[in-house]
Parts: C-alpha cells; structure tokens; sequence
C-alpha cells in the first residue's frame, strides 16, 4: 500500500511539473506579442526604423506563429510530443536572449519570426502532451489553467512590459520571457513523457509551403500598400503572388492522401462558423493591443508604465469572464452567448470612437471595459467548440485548423488594420488645412503618424502643429473603429446562423481524441 501511494504521488508530483511547463509556454505567447507591442515606441527611439520594419516587430511574429502551427503539430505527431516541445522551448528561449541584444531593426524582426516558430512548435506540442495526461474533470481542470495563464498574460503582460521599459529599458521585456521559457524547458525535461501518435505519416511539405507563402505575401502587400500605394505594381504583384499560392494551397490539399488541412470540414456549416468565431476577437481585441499602446504613448503622451496601466481596463475581464461563461453554456446556447459577447464588443468599439485624443483617461476606462468584457464571453467557449462540431476521430485536425486560423487570422487582422490606419491617416492629412504639402510627403508622414510617431510625422511636416496632427490621426482612428465595429457586428449575426444546432447548446471543452502512444 505504501508503494502504489508513493507511485501516485510521484505520478502527481510529474502531471504536476508537465502542467507546469505548458501553463509557462502558455504565459510566454501573449508576454511575445503585448510586451513588444508596448516597446515599439521604445524601440524605434533606439534602433531607428521605416514604419514597414516596425510594423514587422509584432506581424513578423504572429506571421510565424500562425503559419507553422499545423506544421509543427504534424512534427509532434510523428517525432514525439516532448521532443517537439523542448526544441520549440529552447528555440524560443535563445530568440528571446538574441533578440535582448539585437543591434538594429532587421535583426530584430528576423529574430521575432524565429521566435514565433518556437511558440508554434511548443504550443502544439505542450496541448498534445497535456491530454495524454489528464483525463475527465482533471483534463477539464488543467485545460482551464492554460485559459488563465494565458489570460493572464494578456491582462498583465503590458503592464509588466511598461514597467520594465520604464525602469530598465526595452531589451528586459525580451529577457524576462526568456527566463520563462528556460523554466518551462527545464520543468518539462524532467517530468515530460514522450508520446506520437503511431497512425502519423509524413508532413505535407507542399502545402504548408504554399500556405505559408501565400500568407507571408499577403501580410507583406498589406504592410506597404499604404506607401507605395494599393494600386502599384508592388502591391499588386505581392497581392496576386499569394492569390496564385492561395490556388496552388487548395489545389495540393484537395489530391494530397493526408492533407494538412482537409477542406471536406468546411461543408459543415457549424465547422465554418467555429473558424468564422476564431478570427472575430481579432479585430476587436487582439489589434487593440498594438494600437492602443501606440496611440496612448506616441500620440496621447502616456509614458510607457501608464500606458500598460490602461491596458488592464481591456484585458482583466480574460481573467474571470471566460470561466463564467463556460458555466453559462451549461444552460444557454453558446452560439448566443457568443454571439452576445462579440455584440457588446462591437459597441464598445462604437464607444471608444467617441474618445479623441486628448480627453481625460478615465473617458477611456469604459469603452475598454466594455470590449473587454463582450469578447470574454466567446473566448472561454471557443477552444470546445472547435472540437465539438465535429466527428471525435476528426478532433484532433479540428483543433490543429481552429488554432491556426486564430493566429493566422490575429496576424493578416493586424496586417489589414494597421494598412487601414495608415490608409486613413494619410487621407486625413490630406484633407487637412496644411499649406504646400504633396501627397509623397503626405504618405511618408501619414506612415510614421499611423504608427503613433508623432514627432517623426512632425519633422517631416514642419508646417503642421501638434495638435493639428493629433487631430488628424483621431480621424482616422474613429473610421478605423467605425469599420471595426461592422466587422465584429457582422461576424456576431454570422455566427448565430452557423452555428445554430441545437446541439451546441452545451460544450464539452474535453473532448479530445483517444491517447496515443508513449514512445
């Protein structure tokens, strides 16, 4: 008897350390995207920067993320889950202390794709690992902690980023995250069994080629277009590149035997609306999470550490609200609670569109709250949902595709919104009362104001005032969220019509394919 309750404990003991290490992985992914979303301002004080190469810092990584997800999920299947996980872990960490001491701006952005690559490969990984080691209410259990250090590192993460620009500069942000990583290496290297799934064949290199091309041409189009121009023969040839790899993409999965992503899926219709629910946050949360720290430093004036303050307002409710809502879908239809949420979100937007640069903080706190609060709601029924509009031996794909057009959607979300900010703000410019300006300067200013530098936008249009060009860019800013809020309202009616079924009604947010074996 002594010896199997020393055998459970030390099994407890091991589950314990595994938890550990992804809950760590979990809180280093939204510490890499709101950390340096914070420190844009910081870092192009220090390395200089085109506003192309800034914009790089957030989309290089969410860029590499996204599209290797399912590639290195497919790796984990095949190679061993806890192989996968430490190489992902160890990746990500000697990124994070490159990217501490990088010397200039195109390092910076190399070095921020090679880290989302590790965030992909450990974050597949580590959820795999994890359902082969709890089952039932304790699966329940730990999946929820990954929902919470997540939320948790979105609400704090700014804040935590703020404080560190504020007190040692910009490159902590970097070393912080790398010490997580390094614990969560170590913690799974000792506790982490090593299993693969015995059914898995090869990768399907030709279409997580294609996949990735096309998605790497369409964020680089969408990134210079507001510069060189929609029409130009650049943006058109990147535009049309990833069309044609879009086409090749479809093509390959359609005759591959076992296809990175099986299109047969998306003729259930509750299948499309879950992928539909997937990209929603990002145009009513996730970009606010770049913008609004540009906006509240670059153009409001905020310092770093109270910009990180303000930031609380949008991403608390994570840590509450998306629990609360797993209870509710106990009684009332997930697709109306999360069509609700996206709903309240929409208005939130509409709210903050009332809140020109300039106006007390306090004018912000509610409009955040309430964007906070709305995109909390389908945020904590999302992850089951991706799982539970399909047949159980599909699950696994299903949550490989969900995952993935979730942070390819955040990454091509922010790509489109900062090409539409920057597209506003040029045409603000040009409607403004300023003597002698062409429409090259105007672009090449309009570029850096979009990105909340208002003292470059200043040295490059000495004939406009401060405040001339902080109006200019709370025009664009109000009709960036006026289209912000149709997208969410529209993806909020969608939804309800997708994802109708009664049988949605309640979600297992358990139910996972069968374990496979340890190695």
């Amino acid at each position: 008897m002594d010896t199997n309750h020393r055998m459970q404990t030390a099994s407890a003991s091991r589950r314990a350390f595994v938890l550990a290490a992804v809950c760590l992985a979990a809180l280093c992914m939204p510490l890499s995207f709101t950390g340096p979303a914070i420190a844009i301002p910081a870092i192009a004080a220090d390395l200089r920067g085109t506003p192309l190469a800034l914009a790089w810092i957030t989309n290089a990584f969410m860029l590499s993320f996204g599209g290797c997800l399912m590639v290195a999920g497919a790796l984990a299947d095949r190679y061993g889950r806890k192989r996968v996980f430490l190489l992902g872990m160890a990746v990500f960490s000697a990124a994070a202390l490159a990217l501490a001491a990088a010397p200039a701006i195109l390092w910076l952005d190399v070095l921020r794709a090679v880290q989302g690559l590790g965030c992909a490969m450990a974050l597949s990984s580590g959820l795999a690992a994890l359902a082969q080691e709890f089952d039932g209410p304790a699966r329940a259990r730990a999946f929820s902690l990954i929902g919470t250090a997540f939320g948790t590192g979105l609400a704090f993460g700014p804040f935590l980023a703020g404080t560190l620009i504020t007190h040692t500069g910009w490159r902590a942000i970097f070393i912080v995250t790398a010490v997580a990583g390094l614990a969560a290496l170590l913690a799974a290297a000792r506790a982490m069994r090593d299993t693969r799934d015995p059914q898995a064949q090869g990768v399907d290199w030709p279409g997580a080629l294609t996949f990735t091309g096309a998605l790497s041409l369409f964020t680089y189009g969408l990134l210079q277009a507001p510069h060189k121009g929609w029409g130009s023969a650049a943006s058109l040839g990147l535009f049309g590149g990833a069309a044609l790899l879009l086409a090749a993409f479809i093509r390959v999965e359609r005759r591959a035997a076992r296809p990175m992503l099986d299109l047969t899926l998306f003729r259930l219709p509750a299948f499309a609306g879950v992928q539909l629910l997937a990209a929603a946050p990002a145009f009513s949360f996730v970009v606010l999470l770049v913008l609004l720290p540009a906006r509240f430093i670059g153009i409001e004036g905020y310092s770093a550490l109270e910009a990180g303050r303000m930031m609380i307002a949008l991403s608390a409710p994570m840590l509450v609200l998306p629990v609360l809502a797993g209870l509710a879908a106990q009684r009332l239809a997930a697709a109306h609670i999360c069509a609700s949420g996206l709903l309240l979100a929409a208005g939130g937007l509409l709210w903050l569109s009332t809140c020109a640069p300039g106006q007390s903080p306090t004018s912000l706190l509610g409009p955040l709250l309430l964007i906070g609060c709305g995109i909390s709601l389908p945020w904590g029924l999302m992850d089951g949902l991706a799982i539970s509009v399909v047949p159980v031996e599909r699950a696994g794909m299903a949550a490989g595709i969900f995952n993935t057009t979730r942070v390819a959607g955040e990454g091509l979300a922010l790509a489109i919104v900062s090409a539409l900010l920057g597209t506003f703000t040029v045409a603000a410019l040009g409607h403004a009362d300023l003597a002698g300006i062409g429409a090259e300067q105007a672009a090449h200013a309009g570029s850096f104001l979009a990105l909340g530098e208002l003292r470059h936008a200043a040295t490059l249009l000495p004939q406009a005032g401060a405040a001339e060009l902080a109006q200019a860019y709370g025009t664009a800013f109000c009709h960036l969220l006026y289209v912000l809020a149709s997208i969410t309202t529209t993806s909020a009616l969608l939804i309800l019509v997708f994802l109708r079924h009664p049988a949605l009604a309640a979600t297992d947010s358990t139910t996972l394919p069968a374990c496979d074996t340890p190695s």
